[in-house]
């Protein structure tokens, strides 16, 4: 069974940075994709970043420029480095690793506010 346990959230003020990271239990980390995604208050959740196993990224329009999401597959970890943050940003973050066979975990989110 897969576990991801996400960490570094918390409470920035507008323009600041968070980095967000990851872990992942299991083997076989590096063959599948990983994604963050954020729901706010009210809001469906959306996806910010995700990275393929070759590395490949693709961000949200409304991330661009800003964020950047990385993995390190000694670690079994994803990260998401947040720059230049903005109050919309503000939702609990979610990673979710989705297996070669197309199955998808969820970590339990971790909590971003950035206020203005």
């Amino acid at each position: 069974q897969v576990q991801l346990v996400e960490s570094g959230g918390g409470l920035v003020q507008a323009g600041g940075s968070l980095r967000l990271s990851c872990a992942a239990s299991g083997s076989m980390f590096s063959r599948n994709a990983m994604g963050w995604y954020r729901q706010a208050p009210g809001k469906q959740r959306e996806l910010v970043a995700d990275i393929s196993s070759d590395g490949s990224t693709n961000y949200a329009d409304s991330v661009k420029g800003r964020f950047t999401i990385s993995r390190d597959n000694a670690k079994n970890t994803v990260y998401l480095q947040m720059n230049s943050l903005k109050p919309e940003d503000t939702a609990v973050y979610y990673c979710r690793l989705t297996t070669v066979f197309g199955t998808g975990y969820w970590g339990k989110g971790t909590l971003v506010t950035v206020s203005s």
